[in-house]
């Protein structure tokens, strides 16, 4: 049963997480010959402050 994970600094609507859910489990399914029932997707939105690229804060403080 594979789990995807997908953490992002940006806030989804819920439609665009329903999409996204859709979308992405179909992939996984397909690529690993499995029926999408056993796919497990988990979306996670940190702020801004909690992230950090190049060693600077996506936030910008």
């Amino acid at each position: 049963m594979p789990v995807v994970t997908v953490e992002a600094s940006k806030e989804l609507t819920k439609e665009q997480k329903k999409e996204m859910i859709e979308k992405v489990s179909q992939v996984v399914a397909d690529e690993y010959g499995l029926p999408i029932q056993t796919i497990t997707m988990v979306i996670r939105e940190n702020t801004p402050d909690n992230i950090g690229v190049a060693g600077k804060p996506v936030s910008g403080e």
